[in-house]
């Protein structure tokens, strides 16, 4: 299924990940603190697919917190140490398109035509790695076909749709899983609402425009709701846990619904 705006976004061209080239992870602090399986699942993924992987401990943020609240000047040390830390490696692969888009599109604004800028084109999501890199657009996951056809819906932040223009990369691989079919959610280029602090200055739009998603997501009929970006899911995701009928909606990175 086409996105009704797809043809708004931007396109990139993508490098072609060569066999036995290493890829570093990039973990997002919310990944490390509160969705670690989501991490763990990338990395079974990427190692079933024999890509060699390294985890560079000295990584910390990206600065996405602190640029978009307008501290630019404390968002540049961030940048220049995760420059440090990632500068070595070709291939930097999150399960973050917020933080993806961080670095491939906002180092630039932060410091134009800098090295962190540079090597934030190296930095991807994992599925438009997988799709547009790694040329993988089906997986055959240990659960696959078991029992009935699970209904899953899609939700796709914005910085990965308006930045980064990820769309048909996630689609693809949702519905080429055995077992499962995707439902479509209505407005489904909506904001949810979080907008990393804009949730905490203007709470009451914030809020409402999550219910608005619950609602979609309600209306969809899924099962399970997958995201490429559990930051939305932290806000819309307490949001369902308080509505009797969607809290037990699972909520899940679309990795771990792929190994």
């Amino acid at each position: 299924m086409s996105d009704p705006v797809l043809r708004s976004y931007p396109k990139w061209d993508y490098p072609k990940y060569q066999q036995g080239e290493t890829a570093a992870l990039f973990i997002p602090c919310f990944i490390d603190q509160f969705f670690p399986s989501a991490g763990k699942a990338m990395v079974k993924l990427l190692e079933n697919e024999g890509v060699p992987l390294e985890f560079p401990p000295e990584q910390t943020c990206c600065g996405q917190a602190a640029f978009n609240s307008g501290y630019w000047d404390e968002a540049k040390p961030v940048m220049e140490h995760f420059y440090e830390v990632f500068k070595s490696y070709k291939w930097i692969i999150t399960p973050s398109t917020s933080c993806a888009a961080m670095a491939r599109v906002f180092y630039e604004q932060l410091a134009p035509g800098s090295d962190a800028a540079k090597l934030g084109q190296r930095v991807f999501d994992i599925s438009e790695f997988l799709v547009n890199c790694l040329g993988k657009t089906s997986f055959s996951p240990a659960s696959a076909g078991a029992g009935k056809p699970k209904k899953v819906a899609l939700h796709i932040g914005c910085h990965g749709r308006r930045e980064l223009g990820i769309v048909e990369q996630p689609l693809t691989l949702l519905q080429n899983i055995p077992g499962v079919e995707y439902v479509p959610l209505n407005y489904m280029e909506e904001c949810c609402g979080f907008g990393g602090t804009f949730s905490v200055k203007m709470p009451g739009t914030s809020i409402a425009m999550g219910k608005r998603k619950t609602e979609n997501i309600l209306a969809s009929g899924c099962d399970v709701l997958a995201t490429l970006d559990l930051s939305c899911v932290m806000h819309f995701g307490g949001i369902m846990r308080k509505d009797p009928a969607a809290k037990n909606i699972p909520l899940v990175h679309l990795v771990e619904l792929l190994v």
